[in-house]
């Protein structure tokens, strides 16, 4: 059983920086495109970025890109998530995700297995 467990989240001013983390068990990490996910109450959940498993493709939502960056250790099975100058409408729970396909990485339905969400509260 895959488990995945984010670290990370809290409590930030707008303008602010969090780094978020997601520790993977199970010895295929680098073999699976890795994501990250939020969802804000009443949303639906929406794709944040996604990496693949060099490293060498990632994928963002607009909203996101530039101020956020993905990144993974597949030493350490883990996948990070830069988020800088944060602002109020970035908050959410955020979720990371296993994806067990290639083709959409920015879709929910590629993703089989997630994390338990680390929440993000930035403050105006």
């Amino acid at each position: 059983q895959v488990q995945l467990v984010e670290s990370g989240g809290g409590l930030v001013q707008a303008g602010g920086s969090l780094r978020l983390s997601c520790a993977a068990s199970g010895r295929t990490f680098s073999r699976h495109y890795m994501g990250w996910f939020r969802q804000a109450p009443g949303k639906e959940r929406e794709f944040i970025a996604a990496i693949g498993w060099n490293s060498g493709n990632t994928y963002y939502a607009d909203s996101v890109k530039g101020r956020f960056t993905i990144s993974r250790d597949n030493a350490k099975n883990t996948v990070y998530l830069q988020m800088n100058s944060l602002k109020p409408e970035d908050t959410a729970v955020y979720y990371c995700a296993r994806s067990e396909g290639v083709a959409t990485p920015r879709e929910l339905y590629e993703y089989k297995y997630w994390g338990q969400g680390t929440q993000v509260t930035v403050s105006s």
